[in-house]
């Protein structure tokens, strides 16, 4: 299964009995979950309910905003909402009264208010919903498909960042042992000029042996590398895999930030480690700004 994006946009057409037509259409955003909007006409309460259970059998994450419109055909009349106009006459009288004020509503002015005259405010009557519903395969068949598409695009930019951690990764164990070297011999000396003649020479090679083998960033080299062939398998696996691959870029952080810690104030050879370091935390803070977008 491969690997989708939230980020999609499609719509799809149909008549009504050859008097009119309508269009859905759904965009989709990232978002930490299903997150469901709907703009459709009004008492559409069925047909919501509908394409809720349907989208949520098809998609797992997004914003996804879902937006039905009604299209008269060529030379047909538009509805008038009576019920709603007379709402908004019998407020405007309503309030006359209240305020003492002598005044007629506008005709005019009443139809230009939002949903008086529309072919769009008729109920969507089973005819309505039946017709809709048929569509809703197409459009999200559409919608999945750019969104794959999307997604083998974040897929190829994600595993070259992978490839270029792990490049990095087998650097730094090739320098590990300069470090170790180096801090060896800053540790001894550090350890001579505070104890003086005193100590014993094997005391202090002890100590600073010790020192180093807390220093060491073998631990973290490992994790580096089992993570990343971990975040790679997910990427070959596919399907709603995004909350996991941002947790792994988590830790993948968490080990880059303590290889740089017990690496700090290295010089020499062993500088290139820092160097390193910073470019895998660069790597890991772009692929997590792409993950984001996955599914």
């Amino acid at each position: 299964m491969p690997v989708h994006s939230m980020t999609g946009f499609a719509q799809a057409k149909g008549q009504l009995n050859g008097r009119s037509g309508f269009t859905l259409s759904l965009k989709s955003v990232n978002h930490r979950f299903l997150d469901l909007h709907f703009r459709l006409p009004a008492n559409s309460e069925s047909l919501e309910m509908r394409l809720r259970r349907l989208l949520k059998e098809r998609l797992a994450r997004g914003h996804i905003e879902v937006a039905l419109s009604i299209e008269s055909s060529e030379g047909q009349a538009l509805g008038v909402n009576r019920q709603l106009v007379g709402s908004y006459v019998e407020a405007f009288r309503s309030l006359a009264r209240d305020f003492g004020i002598s005044a007629d509503p506008d005709l005019n002015a009443l139809l230009r208010l939002p949903g008086a005259m529309d072919a769009s405010v008729a109920p969507a009557d089973g005819e309505v919903e039946a017709a809709v519903a048929a569509k809703v395969d197409e459009v999200l068949t559409s919608l999945n498909r750019m969104r794959a598409e999307e997604g083998r695009g974040i897929e190829r930019e994600l595993r070259d960042r992978m490839a270029r951690l792990q490049a990095a990764t087998a650097e730094i164990e090739k320098l590990r042992s300069a470090m170790l070297k180096a801090q060896m011999e800053r540790l001894q000396a550090r350890i001579q000029e505070l104890v003086g003649a005193r100590a014993e020479p094997e005391r202090v090679l002890q100590e600073a042996a010790l020192l180093a083998e807390r220093s060491d960033i073998q631990e973290e080299l490992v994790r580096l590398g089992t993570h990343n062939a971990h975040f790679v398998a997910l990427l070959e696996t596919g399907g709603e895999v995004g909350k996991k691959l941002d947790f792994l870029l988590q830790e993948m952080n968490r080990e880059a930030n303590t290889l740089l810690s017990k690496t700090s104030g290295v010089v020499g050879e062993a500088l290139r480690i820092t160097e390193l370091g910073l470019a895998m935390k660069s790597e890991i803070e772009k692929s997590r700004e792409q993950v984001q977008n996955i599914e």
